[in-house]
């Protein structure tokens, strides 16, 4: 029994199912499904596994591997968020008539030049040629399309070369001492100010917090005796939802978090949420500040920066300042420290300790080769402590 269906892309979806077997496959034409159904029946029929699909490159485009690829993840339950999905239908409006069999290098360096004029940068060229790989590599694993993806690569080679594709550059943007005071005094003082921002501010620096995390943070999820707060689904790359974590709220970045929020209790008395805005509205609130305050290139984000960084200046460990930011690992964190090299002699002079193998060499325990500021522990054997 075969069954075509229209999907929301308008492409059309066969599915077969006879003799205990079952089949699908997507299509940009009707008729071309109505074929692979019939063929795919006597496939079956005659004891064969259905044919996969070969599309001919003269018949279909981009735009039917970008709608194919929608599909995919529509039906797995992954749906792409809104910054993805505009760039694929970015994709698809430039290069979704282009013939599959003329995703040529020369047609992909034309797109990338004629993107790199409109204003592209190159990072952004470079997340374009990121998912028109994502959207190929699809086609042809998935639905086993034929296509030379090799012209891919030296498009890329070849536009890296011309410097028009390069990996983003790491912002390391922090607000200084005196641009802060200004900020705060600014936000604390504004006339006709619904929202709070300067304890919004303080407490995005105090929390490394992101302006949507805060902005959904819950009264009735806030752990007085542990004094911690649950942040749903916060962000991660590698898991788009149910990445729950419980985040202490610390007082080592200058603010006090816990603090803060008590403060804000007063404010909103009896709402669910602890700061119950529109995020985007303080980001706008604070974006405003920074342009009459005459601060350049300042966004609500480096505040994450200024905290992560603060949270290392005054001591903490990686995992330690993890567990506040959320991040998975080194890599990522690193990307939001940037720490200012005067802050080091604040640091406490502690000497280092070092864990020295199970059984170390006389020169390694030689005290004299060694710093003096280094504690080497050994470690015992019960045996070795028994009196001879």
């Amino acid at each position: 029994m075969a069954v075509i269906v229209q999907l929301k892309s308008g492409s059309w979806r066969a599915q077969v199912r006879r003799k205990g077997q079952y089949a699908s496959q997507t299509f940009l034409r009707k008729c071309d499904a109505d074929d692979w159904a019939v063929q795919a029946a006597r496939d079956i029929d005659s004891g064969k596994t259905p044919s996969p699909r070969v599309r001919a490159a003269a018949k279909n485009t981009f735009g039917s591997l970008i709608d194919m690829h929608l599909d995919d993840l529509a039906d797995t339950g992954k749906p792409l968020r809104r910054s993805k999905e505009a760039v694929l239908r970015r994709l698809k409006e430039d290069i979704g008539d282009l013939a599959v069999g003329d995703l040529s290098k020369q047609k992909l360096v034309q797109f990338g030049r004629r993107r790199a004029k409109e204003g592209a940068g190159p990072a952004t060229l470079a997340i374009d040629f990121s998912f028109i790989g994502t959207v190929m590599t699809n086609a042809a694993a998935v639905h086993d399309v034929v296509l030379d993806t090799e012209q891919l690569r030296l498009a890329r080679y070849a536009l890296r070369r011309l410097g028009l594709i390069a990996k983003s550059i790491e912002r390391d943007r922090r607000p200084t001492s005196d641009e802060l005071g200004e900020i705060l005094h600014y936000l604390d003082t504004a006339p006709r100010v619904i929202i709070p921002m300067g304890r919004i501010t303080r407490f995005a620096i105090a929390t490394t917090m992101r302006s949507e995390e805060i902005h959904k943070i819950l009264w009735a999820e806030r752990d007085t005796a542990r004094k911690t707060v649950l942040i749903r689904d916060r962000k991660d790359p590698r898991k788009k939802e149910g990445n729950d974590q419980v985040v202490p709220l610390v007082g080592f970045t200058g603010f006090d978090a816990w603090e803060l929020l008590e403060e804000q209790r007063e404010w909103t008395r009896v709402r669910d949420r602890c700061f119950p805005y529109n995020h985007k509205s303080s980001e706008t609130a604070f974006r405003r500040a920074i342009e009459a305050l005459g601060i350049d290139d300042l966004h609500f984000h480096d505040l994450r920066h200024d905290g992560i960084s603060r949270l290392f200046e005054a001591g903490l460990a990686i995992e330690q300042v993890a567990l506040i930011s959320g991040h998975k690992d080194w890599k990522q964190l690193k990307r939001y420290t940037n720490l200012r090299p005067e802050t080091l002699h604040g640091l406490p002079n502690k000497p280092l300790v070092i864990n020295a193998p199970k059984k170390p060499s006389r020169e390694s325990t030689n005290a004299a080769a060694l710093p003096a500021n280094v504690v080497l522990l050994h470690t015992r054997r019960e045996s070795d402590a028994q009196p001879s």
